[in-house]
């Protein structure tokens, strides 16, 4: 297999930009449409350079005009134009067109696609650095229902006309792709970076439907995302689908609670019920405005080796049932996970912890890349009056609840917790359920695996019944 993917790599390399458009090109079935509005017509250039265009291309249409493309695709939602909606509705709209004008009857082995974007690149005053939806609509065989490949992106570059260089290349990668991988998603998206790679442009959301994907979870195609360090995290929603950052967090007052959730345990339903009580209760928070996020850090994932797709799904399967928007990130220090946030929301945000992961926070050595140190890192930590909600902890040998005022922390923090304890910024979970505090999520786990009875009762009950009636984390058989 690592042979396979080795041979796979040396042969994207070899293939330029230029030579994706070429072949496609010579591909007499292949024919569909171009829309691209925003940052140029730059994907349908390199086919127009290529030999051989007409056989591709249908037409290419730049309704960067407003008005002319609310007239062509309708008014958008708040009248804004980089969406996914817009995106959707312009792949509909020109994979109809198609439909309509080309016969059937003269054409029947054509393989009709329309590849659209809609992008705003960074602006004169660099204060919006640009980003954009991309997607495919195509088909793998003639008369096929269509398959759909959407994404966004980030533009990392300093200037438009560079971005609109990328662009440009990763549509011909995501086209290629479509016609050439749509058998291996993951392929997919390891050759959108073809000539390209991630300081100039971040893939943040990925989504694959239709025949040509009926059995790809996008789940896995945003670990996937994560894992390669195409971005630095992804989230999905309850019914599984990954959905972008920055439309679900906007304007958002954000509870979060980090785990490996191995399985979700009652421990853990109690923790961030409790303290999202709490934060109800804080000044400026909207009630209807919260958002709930259960983490999971690849470090987590990673606890014991490789990432173990099945486990990865099998927690997700779990979360995704307790209605519950997940986010599975890169990011080890929690004021990352802040800093990450504040870039969609300037609301109040909450963190639900335990008593010994508090304690590791303050721990300097994870802050000695920092040049500010610990000081550096809580300074953006607790950024806009952000709190940490602590749940308390029984000791396993002494049966002594451990809160805020009895926690210890390292000599050389002392003060600087006791700041912010002082300040308001660690919050105590006084109404909790000492039930819990016996549950020890790894027994519970091992338990489960070895198939031994007596872990039912730390899970919710439909939690267990998901765990039975789908066997999840079942040891692997060997072959």
């Amino acid at each position: 297999m690592a042979v396979n993917l080795e041979k796979e790599r040396e042969f994207r390399e070899m293939v330029s930009v230029e030579n994706k458009a070429l072949r496609i090109n010579l591909n007499e079935n292949i024919y569909g449409t171009f829309a691209e509005i925003g940052a140029g017509q730059e994907t349908v250039r390199n086919f127009f350079r290529a030999r051989n265009p007409s056989g591709t291309i249908a037409k290419t249409l730049s309704a960067y005009d407003k008005d002319f493309s609310d007239a062509i695709y309708g008014v958008g939602e708040n009248k804004r134009y980089v969406t996914e909606a817009r995106l959707k509705s312009m792949l509909a709209y020109e994979t109809g067109l198609i439909e309509e004008r080309i016969s059937r009857a003269k054409h029947p082995n054509k393989l009709f696609f329309s590849y659209a974007n809609t992008v705003a690149t960074i602006d004169f005053a660099k204060k919006y650095k640009g980003h954009g939806w991309l997607g495919i609509r195509f088909q793998t065989k003639p008369k096929e229902e269509y398959s759909e490949i959407i994404i966004h992106v980030q533009f990392h570059e300093s200037n438009a006309a560079k971005q609109q260089i990328s662009l440009g290349i990763l549509g011909v990668n995501l086209i290629y792709g479509a016609f050439y991988h749509h058998d291996d998603p993951v392929a997919i998206l390891n050759s959108l970076y073809d000539h390209l790679n991630s300081h100039k442009i971040e893939i943040d959301m990925v989504n694959f439907t239709g025949p040509a994907f009926k059995e790809v979870d996008n789940r896995l195609m945003s670990l996937h995302l994560v894992k390669t360090g195409k971005t630095d995290a992804i989230m999905f929603a309850p019914d599984g689908n990954n959905v972008l950052a920055a439309d679900l967090l906007y304007k958002k007052n954000i509870l979060t609670l980090r785990g490996s959730f191995r399985p979700v345990t009652k421990v853990n339903l109690s923790m961030f019920q409790k303290s999202l009580e709490l934060f109800k209760q804080e000044n400026k928070v909207d009630e209807e405005r919260i958002l709930g996020i259960f983490e999971i850090t690849l470090f987590n994932l990673r606890n014991e080796g490789e990432i173990d797709e099945k486990d990865f799904l099998d927690r997700a399967d779990l979360l995704c049932s307790l209605g519950q928007t997940v986010m599975i990130s890169n990011f080890q220090e929690y004021y990352k996970v802040v800093e990450y946030f504040s870039q969609f929301t300037r609301e109040r945000m909450g963190l639900t912890m335990g008593v010994n992961t508090l304690i590791e926070v303050f721990k300097e050595d994870y802050y000695t890349h920092l040049s500010g140190g610990i000081l550096e890192a809580f300074g953006k930590l607790f950024f806009k009056s952000l709190k940490i909600y602590l749940h308390p902890q029984k000791d396993p040998e002494t049966g002594e609840i451990i809160t805020s005022e009895n926690l210890e922390v390292e000599q050389r923090t002392k003060e600087l917790y006791s700041f912010f304890r002082d300040n308001g910024r660690v919050v105590d979970i006084t109404d909790y359920d000492p039930d819990v505090l016996d549950i020890n999520s790894r027994k519970v786990y091992d338990l489960i695996v070895n198939g031994k009875p007596g872990w039912e009762e730390a899970l919710a009950e439909d939690t267990v019944k998901l765990i039975k009636e789908n066997n999840l984390f079942q040891k692997k058989t060997k072959a």
